[in-house]
């Protein structure tokens, strides 16, 4: 089992960094649209190139007819003097891939006759492919970063819970005031209880009035019927 996780991991690393060197790799077009021919001025591939950052392993595309034109790499000496005796290399078959498998200066001719002299030659300086590892260094370093800002959050909550108990100051002063004003009322209401007894002890003096009436009602009433039986008795 051991063997076969070490086997496995190293088919990761190995994809890992065929993933790494493919992405970081780039293509480059010679000339561009103008391709690896003779310039219209000596200075045409120095100012292409000057705009560009090559690393190792980008790959330089030198676009031109078979037998009219080819690449080679020469040191600095042979390009600045345009020598085509012993390159460190030469393609003659159009169109050329080179892959730019060191660092540093490097220089280009074409040995076709004056070509060279006419401006068709190419230096560039390759720089280490160091720019692929920073990235991935910098996103584990950003993760834990996000983590900790959550925590002050909860602070602020607890400021804001401390107002409401500041407002029942508020509401104990408001309840005084309805408590003295009750008291008015309570001494309204004492006279008030006097007044109906007093009125209370008017009725018992009419009451002998009605029974005097009452007899003289049947006195009367005796009256006429005396007077009723004296008339048939006459």
């Amino acid at each position: 089992m051991a063997r076969k996780l070490n086997i496995v991991f190293l088919v990761v690393i190995a994809v890992t960094a065929l993933l790494q060197s493919s992405v970081a790799q780039t293509t480059f077009q010679v000339g561009d649209a103008l391709g690896w021919t003779i310039p219209s001025s000596v200075s045409t591939y120095s100012t292409w190139a000057a705009n560009k950052n090559f690393t190792k392993g980008d790959i330089l595309v030198f676009n031109f007819t078979t037998s009219q034109h080819d690449v080679a790499k020469v040191s600095k000496a042979a390009y600045d003097a345009c020598n085509t005796n012993n390159p460190i290399f030469i393609q003659t078959n159009g169109p050329a891939n080179v892959t730019l498998n060191e660092t540093g200066a490097q220089y280009y001719i074409c040995t076709v006759s004056t070509h060279c002299s006419l401006g068709q030659k190419l230096a560039i300086n390759v720089s280490a492919a160091t720019s692929s590892a920073p990235p991935p260094s910098t996103s584990p370093a950003a993760t834990p970063t996000p983590a900790p800002a959550l925590a002050p959050a909860p602070t602020p909550s607890s400021t804001t819970a401390t107002p409401p108990s500041s407002a029942t100051p508020p509401s104990s002063t408001t309840a005084p005031p309805p408590s003295t004003s009750a008291t008015p009322p309570s001494t309204t209401t004492n006279p008030s209880v006097p007044s109906p007894t007093s009125g209370v002890t008017p009725p018992p003096p009419p009451s002998p009035p009605t029974s005097s009436a009452t007899s003289l009602r049947v006195t009367g009433l005796c009256a006429t019927f005396l007077s009723i039986v004296l008339v048939f008795l006459n």
